[in-house]
């Protein structure tokens, strides 16, 4: 994944040298000589991250960052503080000042890296929960109030550690801080724990843990559902640099070196249960805000007029910050012989089930939605046409997979979907984005049904008479990859596709593929 970043540094040859790591792993970059700069740049770019030196004339990097994070629009971007101060003093006064995380020179391009990927998932994440929002309030919902300045007093703290003396600090440390305690130095004991109903805000987990790997033990947490958002910090000695960039390469959201530091410990958790309660807050407020009048009734899906409205604010962002954004389209194959032979009752079930497999299948960041009858879409931010077609076949292979229980002595029954993909080009509005996805998905229902057709990049042309009437239309399949061979459309109806010139059928997308009205 790859994003903006804001690089500000006074000196030129550090921007230089910056810049210059940064492109060459994909990011772009953007600068700015000192904080009056950076708090311009970043509300006028909006970066995905910002490095930002701390020693700059005007104001320093703590003074830049406090201003950033008292502004609700732009609060919610990372900040990651490059500073040749290195004592945990300095730590702290960047983190109370809003940062999260400090990196020292001279900087190490393995933690730097780590961290940026870190930050920047969590960043996508948010900027779709706000993008939401968004959306919702464009259709005359209340919007969220922005602000990271959250109380975390009272919350619940989960501590996995066997050594008896720093268990014994930590906690003694943060029960006295206002927060709920609970500790583990069986790793079992905590998982037990976490698989219950019991709210945790915060993990923190040993590396030295005698019976079991701490990554290991943090991957398990993010595997269950009920603690899968809950931030992970690893407690690691200074010596154990691998294990941190391990840990955030795996979803670690931070770290504290051991013999631990109380009051940094004080700030990072603060910033992470802040940053937690802040997701949650924009997930609770939205859903409260969203009501009938843009959920689908019987799937709980969105409904068609809230997927256009928010495929526009999705299609606006991809174009404006040169992002792949992806749409599928899925069709649930002979639907109607269950209503015909179990009844209308028994064909909600199945859609109900459908809506349930989608909803599990794709990630958080994705927008699944009821499109009509038994039509679904799901759009797929930050997704390029192989991911796309990857996300869609599992998909497809999650619901042939499935029983569908209906009020029938049978039951239950096995159903399959079609699925058409569709990925954004420059060129494309929201409408032809939507048309070229469902384009795709005639051609995978008329070429046999319980496939996914790949039509990444497919432009089509409609006679006005026929905009409205796919099911009438044939069409003439022409496919070139990106060498500009000619390939056989997979199941194209109408017409024979001109024969492949190529023996290789190993690249099966992305296409270039024009439809074409023959009648």
């Amino acid at each position: 994944m790859t994003g903006l970043v804001l690089v500000v540094d006074d000196v030129p040859a550090n921007v230089k040298l910056l810049e210059a790591k940064l492109t060459n792993e994909y990011y772009d970059v953007i600068t700015a000589k000192d904080g009056f700069e950076a708090i311009e740049q970043t509300k006028a770019k909006k970066p995905d991250l910002i490095l930002l030196d701390v020693m700059m004339p005007g104001i320093d990097g703590f003074e830049t960052c406090r201003r950033l994070k008292q502004d609700p629009d732009v609060s919610h971007i990372p900040v990651v503080m490059v500073t040749a101060l290195s004592e945990p003093s300095d730590r702290v006064a960047g983190l109370e000042a809003g940062a999260d995380d400090f990196i020292t020179k001279p900087i190490n391009d393995t933690a730097l890296f780590a961290r940026v990927r870190s930050l920047v998932r969590i960043k996508v994440l948010i900027d779709e929960l706000r993008l939401r929002d968004k959306s919702g309030s464009q259709l005359g919902m209340s919007a969220s109030d922005f602000s990271l300045n959250l109380d975390v007093s009272g919350s619940t703290i989960m501590l996995v550690d066997d050594d008896v003396v720093q268990v014994r600090r930590i906690s003694e440390k943060l029960v006295a801080g206002g927060y709920q305690f609970h500790h583990y130095s069986e790793h079992q004991k905590a998982l037990e724990f976490t698989r219950g109903e019991n709210l945790l805000d915060l993990i923190l987990i040993s590396t030295q843990l005698a019976d079991i790997d701490g990554l290991r033990l943090a991957t398990q947490f993010k595997a269950i559902e009920q603690v899968r958002n809950v931030p992970i910090i690893m407690l690691v000695d200074e010596d154990e640099q691998h294990l941190m960039l391990k840990g955030l390469e795996l979803g670690v959201n931070d770290y504290l070196l051991t013999p631990v530091d109380f009051n940094e410990m004080f700030a990072r958790v603060k910033t992470q249960i802040r940053r937690k309660k802040y997701q949650e807050t924009l997930k609770s407020n939205y859903q409260e805000s969203v009501s009938m009048a843009v959920t689908d009734g019987l799937t709980k899906l969105y409904n068609r007029h809230y997927l256009d409205t928010h495929l526009k604010n999705l299609e606006r962002q991809a174009a404006e910050q040169n992002r792949a954004l992806s749409v599928v389209i899925m069709d649930m194959d002979h639907f109607k012989s269950v209503n015909d032979t179990y009844g209308h009752s028994s064909g909600d079930e199945v859609l109900k089930t459908l809506a349930e497999i989608i909803v599990k299948t794709i990630r958080s960041a994705d927008l699944a939605a009821r499109y009509g009858g038994e039509e679904f879409v799901v759009l797929m931010p930050e997704t390029d046409a192989i991911r796309c077609y990857e996300a869609a076949e599992r998909l497809r292979k999650g619901v042939e997979a499935a029983e569908f229980a209906i009020p029938h002595p049978e039951s239950p029954i096995r159903k399959t979907i079609s699925i058409g993909c569709a990925t954004m080009q420059a060129n494309d509005t929201p409408e032809s984005l939507l048309k070229r996805a469902d384009v795709a998905l005639y051609e995978a229902k008329n070429s046999g049904r319980n496939k996914v057709l790949p039509l990444a990049t497919a432009a089509f042309e409609l006679s006005p008479s026929r905009q409205n009437a796919r099911e009438e239309l044939s069409y003439t399949a022409i496919a070139t990859n990106d060498a500009g061979m000619k390939l056989a459309v997979p199941g194209a109806s109408g017409p024979a596709p001109v024969a492949a010139e190529t023996p290789e059928e190993k690249d099966d997308f992305p296409f270039v593929v024009r439809f074409k009205d023959t009648q």
